[in-house]
């Protein structure tokens, strides 16, 4: 099969989603690899590594998706892949699809089938958005500390504190992957941080992890409660293929102190915070009611090395059985169709 993978264009984004070594399989097996030039670089590979792997170099777009089978991306189609896209292409990426319905058309419209990373689903897990999500919860917690500076607008706040200082309080809404990593990563810096989430066993998960974790059921007077007094809030909350639910009222975060900090992890699904629109790294925050609120919605872009390496390694037997034509007789990747031949087929998309 011939596999191309395009250049991300989507801002600030340098996730590339195939390294050398991971083309080098693939090459090795009878496929024939397209990269657009220079998609790597970002991610710290250059053209001339994947040329040493058997991959061939696209001059541009256009060129790569007219050979490509198999398109293999990191993030969701924008216009400039969009205008690429052809009916008999299969499509593997990250999708969001939920909030997204212009892009659900436009896909619809193309006639091609297209599998999103994040309702991949095997043994009751997301294999492919579990990396990503790891890498999500732990840039929340470094980006929110960062923004709670005065300097930046913050309300002058080291989220940790030092003996003889009141320690930062971190709300975490969702105990998933994110959510549990951002936990972590907070009270490994000194927070004091609070999860909520609807079941006990993730709340059991967080309050292992540290003694600075508090779990608490997702009652809406709780989290009101806890919103009000936070410094920094995580959103982190994921319906598998859904929209986010709103847990955060634009009443609770008018009663957040001035300077305080949202990451709203949950935002490529929506977001589950009402006053959170989605932003990106160019602009990444704006000031509403005087909190700063941080929609980025490719959050794990900023590690673009890291976060490549980490997705390649997910991905990877999964693209080799799209490429081996096997794939539909594995159901978690049939069952992780989002459209297919031009229709919506996923049961989140229809419901």
């Amino acid at each position: 099969m011939h596999i191309g993978i395009p250049r991300e264009i989507k801002a600030k984004e340098g996730r590339v989603a195939l390294t050398p070594h991971a083309c080098h399989e693939l090459v090795a097996a009878g496929h024939t690899v397209h990269l657009e030039t220079g998609a790597g670089l970002m991610s710290g590979f250059s053209d001339t590594d994947y040329r040493q792997a058997g991959v061939e170099i696209e001059a541009h777009a256009e060129a790569l998706y007219r050979v490509a089978e198999l398109v293999v991306k990191v993030k969701e189609p924008v216009a400039g892949d969009l205008a690429h896209l052809r009916k008999h292409h299969l499509l593997f990426c990250f999708l969001h699809l939920a909030p997204n319905p212009q892009l659900t058309r436009q896909l619809c419209d193309v006639g091609l089938t297209a599998i999103a990373f994040e309702t991949v689903e095997e043994n009751g897990k997301l294999p492919l958005l579990a990396p990503m999500s790891e890498i999500a919860g732990r840039i929340a917690i470094q980006a929110g500390a960062h923004y709670l500076h005065a300097s930046l607008g913050g309300k002058g706040l080291l989220l940790g504190g030092i003996p003889g200082t009141a320690r930062g309080k971190v709300v975490v809404l969702g105990g998933g992957t994110s959510g549990l990593r951002a936990a972590e990563t907070a009270a490994a810096l000194g927070a004091q941080v609070i999860v909520f989430d609807r079941y006990s066993e993730p709340l059991h998960r967080a309050c292992q992890l540290s003694p600075l974790i508090t779990g608490r059921m997702a009652y809406t007077a709780a989290i009101a409660d806890a919103v009000a007094h936070a410094d920094l809030l995580i959103g982190a909350v994921l319906v598998p293929g859904e929209r986010a639910p709103k847990l955060v009222s634009e009443a609770m975060v008018k009663s957040m102190q001035p300077g305080s900090v949202i990451v709203d992890i949950a935002i490529d699904q929506g977001g589950c915070v009402e006053t959170m629109r989605a932003t990106n790294y160019v602009e990444p925050t704006y000031v509403l009611h005087g909190v700063i609120h941080m929609g980025v919605t490719n959050l794990p872009g900023a590690v673009p090395r890291t976060s490549s390496e980490a997705l390649t390694a997910a991905i990877l037997p999964y693209v080799q059985k799209l490429a081996n034509g096997s794939w539909q007789q594995h159901a978690p990747l049939y069952n992780g169709i989002n459209v297919g031949n031009g229709k919506i087929v996923h049961p989140a998309l229809l419901s």
